[in-house]
């Protein structure tokens, strides 16, 4: 029968109140009736009569089991129902009561008085049947009572009674059911009732513990049997054959456990029941566990341990404790666990006795219950008691207090590691067990040296030996520990450092087998033994065993042993023998170790640690040759891996293991370590000696190939970048690659000799087999690369070819028949595979053609709609197979598949459909020429979509931000066009042009159209045609090309089709040249081809002088020009046009004649007639733009190779760029310089505009663009730039007329405004009302960055508009109210105590002061208010700890004033305005050093918000909830009283500014231009560089160089993560930890230098340890990238010199000391504005030599350190 709780889980019925009193009616009738009685008489009468019968019956009594089934349901109906009237409840309460009292009165009836009454043989169980109806009774009845006392009195009080009854053991074991009932009835009374739970917790105590006779009478049966058992097998021993006697007197084991089982089941369900009873209790008494703790303890003193009662008091009381400590663990806030400990504590070893043992295994099980409160305070115990009990710890002749338990603690320990859950409970063990085992090796050890007893020794390191396999058991049962933790690897070391001296790890020794087991298995789960930091310190001062401890002879000795060991290597006995002790003993460890970890583990990566240790740089550095001896150690434990794979049986899992290695065998060939490559390739050449199959074996021989493919691939990437890690495909490894181009190339061409070694070793053991698997290779090829990328292809496809027998050639990576072989090989393969595709469809099909395309287009069509690449290119390619395949025929049946493969790359206009699509076309014409008209009819329609749709090329140019109007707001962003697609579909185009010039006018004539309308005659608009943006000026050159190549070809033989060509060509080249010239973007091969194709286009222009010859006397090119133009759209390139003509447009040709000429043609015609009538004008006019073309090409092409070569290497020459030295090197007179810009201008002024800022060399230029802007002003009024001419210092003083159009001028960058009120120009109206509709049209985020200039600008606001415009911008954003308010009170005053009044603005900004804040109010008022409070009281913490002395009293000082800052909801730093402050932390205030100042640090909560999220919510009260916690940070920032900080903001503001220059340029240049802000006179907020240290904080801290510093915080040079003004000490370079060197404080600048402006320091700073962090040496290809990017970025800020002049300019009148009289002018020298674009980069690149290891900088550093003691 089910017990109570049981039956909650069962489904059941919920009845209404009639139907329960119907129920129960029915039960109490039937029960109280005397019915079941009657039933039993009727069954014993019907059996007693059947005897012997097959129809006697099944069960020998109805009425006992009648009444149990009716009880059980009447019990489990009532329980679920609720609210149920108070009568009902009485009635089934009286009757539940009745049966309760006959059940428990029955229940005590003895069984001989029972089975008296029942005739023989019928034998009824009444006692079971009792003890069923009891439980049941007693369950009803606690259902039905409410009220405490009647369950006293009723239940409690007679359970209480029958659990203290004495009984026989017969009678006692026929009545478990019952004893069993009421114990568990006591927990669920308790559990109801909690007022009796004291009363229940006393009858479990006293049947526990005092004891009940019960319990007593099986604990003595028990023991008796237990021994009579032990002696008749003792006897039994001693005699072979026992007597009969004998065997009747030896007691079953079956009787012995049912007794124990009996007697263990009792105490466990009352212990089970007393914690219910407690945690009951603790509702009404908190103190109910603790009372209950108090009375056990005491039991367990009182009882006397002779006495065998006494024995089992202590017994159950030391485990009623530990049962109460495990389930109660959780109580009273944790503390119960920890008074149970306490008793244990208290009795342990108290004397020793036989009870210690149990106290050991209770506290184990709490351990594995997970007690976090008591069990470090358990190991602890545990610990002591094993290092006090070893042989070690006492002296001899001394008693051993723990000698008794420590083996129960041993086997505690194995039960814990067995059964304890939770990883992390585990480690923690873990590391408990390995800390022990070290204690006690140390221990051993100091015995060892105390006494010569080499016996004693031994015994004593058997301790540790013990928990060898209980660490073993942690292991396996924990996962694989990657990456340990400082600590762990300590102790692993430690513990393989005793395990190999003490002889554990030896298999032969005179240790347990099961401790050698238990080494190997830990073998196999430990963390390899690699240093963290430096090896040999680590040995020296952080391992357990001491040098010092070590005789000599012992050191010898282990010597001997390691090179023994080693096998007696000749080249590293030497090193070996040099070493100390601990270097010794690590190298034993590392033996042992991973020679166990290959042998017994079987993971096939376990071998693969060895190469962990040889990659580690700290071993690889080492300067006592440790590398050498690991390498040795690592020979060795190869050939055991050797051995072992040798001995195993040869099936598909040993197989696969062999190629697995082979695989990491070869990437490890291609190490960035040459030793180890070494090591790679002597391991390989010895797994294939023992398993030569794998030369032939396919995986191997592919991952071969596909490593030396990934390889060449890698020769693309950037080699400035990071260097990549390439996934080797099919493998779980990655391949990592060097980080510089010579390197990459040195071990392609090694590994491509080794690669064709192997290949031929391969072939002469398998040959056949071999090309098998290389043509299977080669099939493959198609699917793993791009078609136009086949660099990483050439040379596996080249060792491919020459072994496979196809070339007799020697394999070259750099040559071009390997580049051949491999485009060959893929299109073959391509080609081959759909082909066999669309055979087999044809068969499927049936011939049923439509079908077949229907499908193919749906399929096509589909792979489109989901945008897949590679479904994309087999639709497409199965397309062109199925259209290759089919016969010429008459009928149009091919158009649609014809159309559809020419209009797939528009379709998904990208380059990897390009691609693809290419190479369809290229197999088409190649296999059905037949089509190629038509096939370039649908190819020329759909170019013409991707010029109507604006695709590409074509595509408009996006506007950038520029860094001089930039906002955080307002980020600039690179935007570029994809011309990626152009340039593939370009390449194609040219080539067919190249070939229809000498076979097809058709053809030609096609190409002709598709020029014109991709070129237009328009110059200089505001929207281009084609894209103007530098990258794409390759693909434009690329095209360019192409329409020369006609024009200069005998295939147009209209003169007037020439012209209109030549027009629109020479048209979009100057096109490109009107807008600013900037760098590419581009970078590496896709550069230098694009260079190398301007250069050609160059060329090409400059041979078109000898083409003018045919230039018509008169051409009539507007005519044309209009005729064209009439035709351009999508209409003339339709599809579904008949095809009886190849093109629907008018013939370009001659024939034809025009009634009228429009004005436009007239004018133009007359361009190109002399006075005579003849063409000599429009050659001259071409040669005009033909020579202006050559010019500013010229120039491009230059800026293009600098960027692409920035130090001019050899190496990186650009072929053909040499032609253009004559053109470059003719000089270029005044007159001609003024006849370039009026040829410009008659083209474009927008491209004269430009000539200035291509050709910085000529006065005369500028002159000329000057003159002619003044002329026309309204030509170019609509270029910003343009305004530089218009206004200059001179037409304002002569108030040129002109100068009113400059209130109609295009806005400017806000410094350009902002320089018409400076030194620059003398004051005037107009410039000033321009400038004031300038900075009115940007946003408050762009002014908050010209802050500073826009206050300085007061001083020559000699009409009020400055005024008048600070005023207005105030209302416009409070943010900018408050910037502005800070830096007006700042700049009131000369000197830093507010004490001097600016004579100039001093008065003015005072009472502009007044006026903004007066004109606050509202929601801006309080902002303001707030604001300005918070602040002040922040910085007055400065001015509170100044007089404060220095140390720990100023420290205290600004604790306590910044705690009484309070933080105001809404406020920000005012170096932060884009974020609000959360929250202060008080305690980071931090006096910082100054010798007479008192500056200090203190850190902020703040969330980024934006500056128009700041405004709003500086309108707010109450600040919202801020949930995302990742824009929130911690800002430092440094508050200065009595220092200005003005000149840093300066500084910082041109920094911030290169920093938008560089963003643009995309060059990696890393800046981090920190806020500055100047609030008042002499006051200031600096935020903090997070996460860095100066150069000064790591001398101190470290006392190592900088290059040290990166080999410790980011490993040696081969590692992934080893991969700069004035007054440049120590102090003031900072180092983050991402390795960027950071400046700061700029105290010197421009004009002052330290030591009095000397001017003695360098240019910049470029120290030793600088140059030895990129390579030492300055053609080491790091610090080569160094000097690359340094020209890069000069480069690029070059273009805005004048806007930084400007900047600095507006700031001369502060006094800063940086400003000396010369500012500007040394200032814009810095620049070299006058130099070419390579005289600028070889000025940089010199300047970056000159400061190399500069002595100077060496010397200030000496200085600094005399000086200040700042470290160098």
């Amino acid at each position: 029968m089910e017990g109570y709780a049981e039956s909650h889980d069962r489904r059941h019925i919920v009845l209404n109140a009639d139907q329960l009193r119907i129920v129960f009616t029915l039960c109490k009738e039937l029960l109280l009736s005397g019915i079941p009685s009657k039933l039993d008489e009727m069954l014993i009468e019907y059996n007693v009569t059947n005897q012997g019968s097959a129809n006697k019956l099944r069960y020998k009594s109805y009425g006992s089991l009648l009444s149990l089934t009716l009880v059980s349901m009447l019990r489990d109906v009532l329980c679920y129902q609720k609210a149920m009237k108070a009568d009902f409840v009485k009635q089934v309460s009286v009757f539940a009561k009745r049966i309760f009292y006959t059940s428990f009165t029955d229940s005590s009836v003895k069984p001989a008085q029972a089975g008296s009454s029942t005739p023989e043989p019928v034998k009824i169980n009444f006692a079971e049947l009792a003890a069923q109806n009891t439980s049941v009774s007693v369950q009803l009845v606690l259902w039905t009572m409410s009220d405490e006392t009647d369950a006293d009195t009723v239940l409690l009080h007679r359970i209480g009674e029958k659990l203290s009854g004495n009984y026989n053991l017969k009678y006692t074991l026929s009545q478990m059911p019952v004893i069993t009932t009421c114990l568990e009835i006591l927990g669920s009374l308790a559990d109801k009732f909690p007022a009796l739970a004291n009363n229940v917790v006393t009858i479990l105590r006293e049947f526990l513990v005092l004891p009940s006779p019960i319990l007593d009478r099986l604990n003595r049966h028990s023991e008796a049997l237990k021994q009579q058992k032990a002696s008749s097998q003792q006897s039994a021993a001693l005699k072979t054959q026992p007597t009969e006697k004998q065997d009747k007197s030896f007691p079953s084991s079956a009787v012995v456990n049912k007794i124990t089982d009996a007697f263990d089941q009792l105490r466990n369900i009352a212990m089970k029941n007393v914690c219910i009873a407690l945690r009951s209790g603790l509702k009404v008494d908190k103190d109910c566990i603790q009372a209950f703790l108090s009375s056990l303890s005491n039991r367990l003193y009182t009882a006397d341990d002779s006495d065998r009662e006494s024995q089992l008091i202590s017994t159950n009381a030391i485990l009623t404790l530990g049962y109460i400590g495990v389930n109660l663990r959780y109580t009273q806030n944790r503390r119960t666990a920890e008074c149970v400990l306490q008793i244990f504590q208290q009795r342990f070893c108290s004397p020793p006795s036989v009870l210690d043992s149990m106290i050991v295994a209770q506290l184990a099980e709490i351990v594995i219950a997970g007690c976090p409160a008591v069990y470090p305070e358990i190991m602890q115990m545990f610990t002591r008691v094993c290092v006090e009990s070893s042989q070690a710890y006492h002296p001899p002749g001394n008693v051993q207090k723990y000698k008794s338990v420590a083996s129960k603690i041993i086997v505690s320990f194995q039960m814990i590691a067995e059964k304890m859950q939770g990883d992390g409970d585990l480690m923690d063990f873990l590391i408990r067990l390995l800390e022990l085992f070290v204690q006690l090796g140390l221990d051993v050890k100091q015995h060892s040296v105390k006494t010569s007893n080499a016996l004693k020794a031994t015994g004593s390191a058997g301790n540790l030996g013990v928990l060898i396999p209980i660490i073993a058991k942690l292991l396996e049962r924990l996962p694989y520990i990657k990456e340990p933790k400082p600590r762990l690897h300590k102790l692993f070391r430690d513990f393989w450092f005793y395990a190999s001296i003490m002889g554990f790890a030896k298999e032969d020794g005179l240790w347990p087998s099961e401790w050698y087991n238990g080494v190997c298995l830990i073998a196999t789960r430990s963390p390899m033994l690699i240093s963290r930091e430096h090896l040999r310190s680590e040995l020296l001062y952080t391992t357990a065993i001491k040098e010092d401890d070590v005789a000599s002879t012992e050191v010898v000795e282990l010597r001997l042993n390691i090179i023994h060991q080693l096998g007696h290597p000749q080249d590293v006995a030497p090193f070996v023998n040099r070493m100390n002790f601990n270097q010794c003993l690590y190298l034993l460890a590392v033996y042992k170790l991973e020679t166990l970890r290959v042998v017994h583990s079987s993971d096939p990566r376990a071998y693969q640690c060895l190469f962990r240790y040889l990659e580690d740089s700290n071993i690889y550095n080492d300067k006592t040759n440790m590398w050498q001896c690991i390498r040795c150690i690592t020979d060795e434990a190869f050939k055991k891996f050797l051995n072992k794979m040798s001995s195993k049986p040869q099936d598909s899992r040993i197989e696969s293991d062999l190629v697995f290695h082979a695989h990491f065998l070869l990437v490890q060939f291609n190490s960035v370590h040459k030793k180890i490559r070494r090591v790679a390739d002597k391991y390989l050449s010895g797994l294939v000696d023992r398993h030569p199959h794998l030369l032939w074996n396919g995986q191997v021989l592919k991952t071969m190939l596909d490593i030396l493919q990934c390889l060449g691939q890698t020769l693309n990437s950037d080699p400035h970048k990071e260097a990549p890690s390439v996934q080797i495909p099919g493998t779980p490894f990655c391949l990592r690659i060097h980080d510089n181009l010579s390197n990459r190339q040195q071990t392609i061409q090694d590994y491509s000799e080794r690669c064709a070694g192997v290949l031929r070793e391969a072939m002469s053991w398998a040959p056949q087999s071999v090309r098998s698997i290389l043509i299977e290779y080669l099939m493959e090829i198609e699917s793993c690369v791009h078609l136009t990328s086949q660099t990483g292809l050439m040379p596996a496809t080249g060792s491919v070819l020459s072994h496979a027998g196809y070339s007799n050639s020697p394999t070259n990576i750099q040559g071009k028949n390997i580049t051949g072989a491999s485009q060959f090989m893929v299109h073959f393969n391509i080609r081959s595979r759909y082909m066999g595709e669309i055979v087999g469809m044809k068969a499927a099909f049936q011939g049923n053609m439509d079908m077949l395309k229907q499908r193919l287009l749906e399929n096509l069509s589909d792979a489109e709609d989901t945008n897949e690449p590679e479904n994309l290119a087999q639709c497409l390619f199965r397309i062109c197979a199925l259209l290759t395949s089919l016969k010429p025929t008459a009928s149009n049946s091919h158009r649609q598949l014809l159309h559809v493969i020419c209009w797939a790359p528009v379709r998904n206009f990208t380059e990897a459909n390009m691609e693809t699509c290419v190479a369809c076309w290229v197999w088409l014409l190649g296999a059905r020429s037949d089509l190629t008209i038509e096939f370039i009819q649908e190819m020329a329609a759909a170019w013409q979509y991707t010029i109507d749709r604006r695709l590409g090329i074509f595509a408009a140019d996006e506007e950038e931000v520029n860094p001089l109007m930039a906002s955080d707001e307002n980020v600039p962003e690179i935007k570029q066009p994809d011309v990626a697609a152009h340039r593939i579909w370009l390449k194609f185009l040219s080539e067919r042009v190249e070939v229809s010039k000498y076979c097809s006018q058709a053809q030609v004539d096609i190409f002709c159209v598709i020029i014109h309308r991709s070129l237009s005659i328009n110059v200089g608009r505001p929207v281009s045609q084609i894209s103007r943006h530098v990258n794409a000026l390759g693909t434009r050159a690329m095209l360019l090309s192409i329409g020369l190549s006609l024009l200069q070809s005998n295939t147009i033989s209209s003169a007037a089709c020439r012209c209109v060509l030549r027009e629109r060509v020479y048209s979009t080249a100057l096109d490109y040249f009107s807008v600013k010239p900037r760098f590419p973007l581009i970078k590496g091969q896709v550069l230098k081809e694009d260079i190398m194709v301007i250069i050609k286009f160059w060329q090409m222009t400059q041979a078109e002088k000898k083409y003018y010859k045919n230039t018509p006397k008169e051409a009539p090119l507007a005519f044309e020009l209009d005729r064209i133009d009439s035709t351009s759209g999508p209409a003339a390139y339709s599809h579904s046009r008949a095809p009886s003509g190849w093109i629907n447009t008018i013939p370009l040709t001659t024939s034809s004649s025009v009634a009228n000429v429009s004005k436009r043609s007239a004018a133009v015609s007359s361009m190109y007639k002399t006075k005579d009538g003849q063409g000599a004008g429009a050659t001259k006019d071409y040669m005009k733009r033909r020579n202006l073309i050559l010019s500013l090409l010229s120039t491009e092409i230059e800026r293009m190779s600098i960027w692409y070569n920035p130090l001019g290497s050899p190496e990186l020459a650009i072929p053909g760029e040499e032609l253009l030295t004559p053109w470059r090197n003719t000089q270029v007179t005044e007159k001609g310089y003024k006849e370039m810009v009026r040829t410009a201008w008659n083209i474009s002024p927008v491209i004269a505009i430009m000539l200035p800022l291509r050709f910085h060399n000529s006065d005369a230029l500028v002159k000329e663009v000057t003159r002619l802007v003044r002329l026309q002003p309204e030509s170019v009024c609509h270029i910003p730039i343009a305004i530089q001419y218009l206004v200059t210092p001179h037409s304002l003083e002569a108030d040129a007329p002109e100068l009113s159009y400059m209130l109609n001028w295009s806005i400017v960058p806000p410094v350009v405004a902002l320089s018409y009120f400076s030194r620059q120009y003398p004051p005037h109206p107009i410039t000033a009302q321009y400038a004031l509709r300038v900075l009115n049209a940007y946003s408050p985020d762009v002014l908050l960055f010209y802050i500073p200039q826009i206050v300085q600008a007061l001083r020559y606001d000699t009409m009020g508009y400055v005024s008048e415009f600070i005023v207005s911008t105030a209302r416009r954003s409070q943010l900018l109210t408050h910037q502005l308010l800070w830096n007006m009170k700042s700049n009131m005053y000369t000197d830093e105590d507010a004490q001097i009044l600016d004579e100039a603005i001093g008065q003015k900004l005072g009472e502009l002061i007044d006026v903004i804040i007066s004109q606050l109010s509202g929601s801006a008022r309080k902002f303001y208010e707030r604001e300005f409070a918070f602040f002040d009281r922040i910085t007055g913490v400065s001015a509170i700890i100044r007089p404060a002395p220095k140390g720990p009293e100023r420290k205290k000082a600004c604790l306590d004033a910044l705690s009484k800052v309070k933080l105001i909801d809404g406020c920000y730093l005012p170096s932060n305005p884009e974020s609000v402050v959360l929250e202060i932390d008080y305690a980071s205030g931090t006096p910082m050093q100054s010798a007479a100042k008192a500056p200090y640090l203190a850190k902020f909560k703040v969330q980024h918000v934006g500056l128009a999220g700041l405004e709003t919510l500086g309108t707010v009260t109450k600040l919202p909830a801020f949930t995302d916690e990742s824009q929130q940070l911690w800002q430092g920032c440094i508050f200065k009283v009595g220092d200005d900080v003005r000149q840093d903001m300066l500084a910082l503001q041109i920094m911030e500014l290169f920093q938008h220059v560089f963003k643009l340029a995309d060059i990696d240049v890393y800046l981090a231009p920190y806020r500055v802000v100047a609030t008042a006179p002499g006051c200031g907020v600096i935020e903090c560089v997070p996460d860095s240290k100066s150069r000064d904080q790591i001398g101190r801290q470290t006392d190592i160089g900088m290059y040290e510093y990166f080999r410790q915080m980011y490993g040696d040079e081969l590692s992934t993560e080893f991969q700069t003004i004035k007054d440049r000490h120590n102090g003031n370079i900072m180092l983050n930890s991402k390795g960027h060197l950071i400046h700061i404080d700029f105290g010197f600048l421009f004009e002052s230098s330290p030591g009095g402006n000397l001017g003695f320091e360098p240019d910049f700073k470029l120290t030793d340890e600088m140059v030895l962090i990129m390579g030492g040496r300055v053609d080491a290809e790091p610090f080569q990238w160094f000097r690359e990017l340094c020209v890069q970025a000069y480069l690029a800020c070059r273009p805005y010199r004048e806007a930084i002049v400007s900047l600095v300019t507006l700031m001369l009148d502060t006094g800063f000391p940086c400003f000396r009289g010369h500012t500007i002018k040394l200032l814009r020298q810095r620049f070299f504005p006058s130099a070419s674009e390579k005289e600028a980069a070889q000025h940089m690149d010199k300047i970056v030599i000159d400061c190399c290891k500069n002595w100077r900088a060496k010397a200030y550093d000496l200085i600094q350190y005399y000086q200040n003691e700042i470290p160098y």
